[in-house]
């Protein structure tokens, strides 16, 4: 084999294991990148839960404010019509 022909083959070779090590990185980079995509996903589902959740608690909460409020003015009335009464007797 001559000296040109073996420089030509390790030329060949070093391309060869650039390109491999390009695309290793490459590929690296990318299964880097949908493990970060996954994970991102993963915290938004679970802030979407964690927000739904609290939606569903917030309106619970404003139906017995409601239902509070509603017992309270009850309450206040009855009460404005003893104390009426006590000052016709």
């Amino acid at each position: 084999m001559s000296v040109k022909h073996t420089h030509e083959s390790i030329s060949l070779l070093v391309v060869s294991a650039s390109l491999l090590l390009a695309a290793c990185a490459t590929q690296g980079a990318a299964t880097t990148a949908q493990t970060s995509a996954d994970d991102a996903m993963t915290t938004a589902q679970q802030a979407l839960q964690q927000a739904q959740a609290a939606n569903q608690m917030a309106q619970a909460a404003s139906k017995s404010a409601a239902r509070a409020e509603a017992d309270a003015q009850a309450a206040n009335q009855k009460a404005d019509r003893m104390f009426q009464r006590s000052l016709r007797k």
